[in-house]
């Protein structure tokens, strides 16, 4: 497949372009240029050395990763950054990000993996960011204890023998479920307003537990890294479909 074609079927896929205003990240083609064919692609949830020269020592055309290299705008390619795109660089390996467009994707997005592991039913969107979203609600048809809810987190995602913790101030019986996976406690205000019995989340800030008491909400941290390997490891099997050889690099960080 032409890198080109990759990239815009990624793209569309994905609805960059409603996300071009909002993220801090710059999403899509963040390495590399349009020309040249992609036929062996990685797919990792952070653009790093590690994961950098793990996709060049597989031979991979391209790397796909949530995290990519530059945040905010790039002021120079030196020390730590250099260090980063160099092996991609060197040896031609595209790097296509998607960030905030992967949070919010409703089919394969990190959301929508997590409510899949929680079996939520009559799904929608969540999360608000400007006109778009980046997580997903649901209903537990039957219901979770905090305890259990709990408990099958720390059963399906890689959390790195961390564990979940939970901020149990929501009702006995969790029924509404609303996720956005990494560092999104900052919509527990917006859960509270829907009425939710609880918020889904990678890790909180340290206001979280007060206001999380406050709202009657629960609050379950999970791990930024674990609630974030869904939306790549999606876009591998998509990628699968296309005809193309995949491999996938895990890395997880515990955090």
């Amino acid at each position: 497949m032409q890198r080109s074609e990759f990239v815009d079927r990624l793209d569309a896929k994905l609805d960059t372009d409603a996300y071009a205003d909002l993220d801090a990240s710059p999403n899509g083609l963040q390495v590399g240029g349009d020309a040249g064919e992609v036929e062996t692609v990685a797919f990792a949830v952070d653009a790093v050395e590690a994961t950098a020269e793990a996709a060049v020592d597989l031979g991979a055309d391209a790397l796909v990763t949530h995290h990519g290299m530059i945040w905010g705008g790039l002021d120079r390619v030196t020390g730590r950054e250099y260090d980063r795109i160099e092996p991609l660089v060197a040896n031609d390996v595209a790097l296509y990000v998607s960030h905030l467009p992967l949070d919010g994707q409703q089919e394969l997005g990190n959301a929508a993996g997590v409510a899949d592991v929680l079996g939520l039913v009559g799904r929608e969107p969540f999360g608000e960011i400007g006109p778009e979203h980046v997580g997903q609600r649901g209903v537990a048809p039957d219901g979770y204890t905090a305890d259990e809810l709990a408990a099958t987190l720390e059963a399906e995602l890689d959390h790195g023998g961390e564990g979940v913790q939970a901020l149990a101030f929501g009702p006995d019986e969790i029924e509404s479920v609303g996720i956005v996976t990494g560092s999104g406690s900052d919509w527990l205000r917006e859960a509270e307003e829907l009425g939710l019995d609880a918020l889904v989340t990678g890790e909180g800030k340290g206001k979280a537990y007060h206001e999380a008491r406050e709202a009657g909400v629960s609050v379950f941290l999970a791990g930024h890294y674990a609630t974030e390997t869904f939306g790549v490891r999606a876009l591998q099997s998509l990628a699968d479909d296309w005809g193309l050889e995949t491999r996938y690099i895990d890395h997880p960080t515990g955090l």
